[in-house]
């Protein structure tokens, strides 16, 4: 794609970095073929290259962003299908995030749009917040249709029960039978993920214990920064990546670090892309590249590092179906070593027609977008049901939690399921079996 920069605004590292992205692209409209909203809506400016044009005239012309490239721009899932596909290997994630920060400097949003984000913001990206505000909603629930729909529907999906921790809380968790472990990792526990579903945290650590793992959580890290980061509220967002990445490089120097895991595929993609973020400023590229460096999915850990112990003669073999998460997939290229880890365990994987598509939660995407990420809720169940699996594998947290809502079929991690099969206790969405 041919630009038209100026010398002085290349002098900007960001527009460099974008004009370099934008080079890339030959227009071929591959990337088109595998986006949601584009297969939904069927408008040019609902798919990855409608949006890089918005993009590149945005930033070339240094024009502020308007209500049409807003909307067409906040349409996008980040589900990054278009990277899988662009044979020209056009980093549209970075290039999504710069637009996104373009329209954040420049565009002041109606009140309602702004509260209601700014209200994510708070909410979303501490554990501690979230709990108190879902328990709060609990006394406005039974009149939530009085509320405007967006957040009616935040009201509505709330939860109403949080799940006990089965482990303690502690910043180390030792090996099991070992004296000296194999290796030494960080894992981060999440936000919202650690107060709806504990026992995923509880199954990641059990099953790194049971294999000569330790497992470090550090106290200070909550949110990867990711969710202010797609909401475009880049102070916020630079201020967690920065506090992260200062405790686990400090705990790297001091006592040693083998890896940092997560066990929620939206936070790992973000963490492996501190290094990025961080590229030009010189008090935190070095750490930001060792973070990044260090990330790994927990099943891509596991697949790299351990051999399990697999029981695999004690229980029934189940039908699963399994459901790569958007920033699994595409995100972090991570795809066929979550399945490779459920063959193991003597089970039979079932692929999901159109698995590349996203179900539509895709970060805050189901509130703020209703409507959209329904139709893509209604398609992915859909096509779930068709393959009649005993039940749901995934390794996100916001998949999970989707999906669920739209089908009876259980859906548990994977990490839940792999810690079953060495030892650990069966998940309790699987209790009727």
């Amino acid at each position: 794609m041919k630009t038209h920069f100026s010398k002085e605004q290349l002098k900007d590292k960001n527009i460099k970095s974008s004009e370099k992205i934008l080079r890339k692209c030959v227009h071929c409209g591959f990337c088109n073929t595998t986006c949601p909203t584009y297969d939904l809506l069927g408008d040019e400016l609902d798919g990855p290259r409608g949006r890089i044009y918005l993009i590149k005239d945005m930033l070339e012309k240094n024009k502020p962003a308007n209500t049409n490239i807003v909307k067409h721009i906040d349409r996008c899932l980040s589900c990054y299908s278009c990277m899988t596909t662009c044979p020209s290997g056009v980093n549209y994630m970075h290039l999504i995030d710069h637009g996104r920060k373009h329209i954040e400097k420049t565009y002041k949003r109606p009140f309602k749009d702004r509260f209601i984000r700014s209200a994510l913001s708070k909410i979303l990206s501490r554990s501690i917040n979230f709990k108190i505000i879902s328990i709060l909603t609990q006394f406005v629930k039974p009149f939530y249709f009085l509320f405007p729909e967006k957040i009616s529907h935040m009201i509505k999906i709330m939860p109403s029960k949080f799940p006990k921790k089965t482990l303690p809380n502690m910043k180390i968790y030792p090996a099991k039978n070992r004296k000296k472990p194999i290796a030494r990792v960080a894992l981060l526990t999440g936000c919202v993920q650690k107060v709806i579903s504990p026992q995923i945290n509880d199954s990641t650590i059990r099953l790194l214990n049971r294999h000569g793992v330790e497992v470090v959580v550090s106290k200070g890290i909550d949110c990867c920064g990711s969710l202010n980061h797609h909401l475009g509220k880049n102070d916020l967002a630079e201020e967690t990546f920065k506090k992260n990445i200062s405790i686990w490089y400090d705990e790297y120097l001091n006592n040693g670090l083998d890896a940092i895991i997560s066990n929620t595929s939206g936070c790992g993609t973000t963490l492996k892309d501190y290094g990025f973020i961080f590229k030009s400023n010189e008090n935190f590229k070095k750490k930001a590249k060792k973070i990044s460096e260090l990330t790994k999915d927990i099943t891509e850990y596991l697949d790299e590092n351990l051999k399990l112990n697999i029981n695999l003669n004690t229980e029934k073999k189940y039908k699963i179906a399994y459901h790569s998460a958007c920033s699994m997939q595409h995100g972090q290229k991570v795809h066929h070593q979550p399945k490779d880890l459920i063959s193991k365990t003597g089970n039979e994987v079932l692929e999901i027609p159109e698995g590349h598509l996203c179900c539509g939660s895709a970060g805050t995407y189901n509130i703020l977008h209703q409507k959209m990420a329904k139709s893509l809720l209604k398609n992915k169940v859909k096509n779930i049901e068709k393959i009649s699996p005993d039940f749901i594998s995934t390794g996100n947290i916001g998949c999970m939690t989707q999906i669920s809502s739209g089908t009876r079929i259980p859906i548990i991690h994977t990490v839940e399921l792999l810690d079953w099969f060495t030892g650990g206790p069966k998940p309790d969405k699987l209790n009727n079996f």
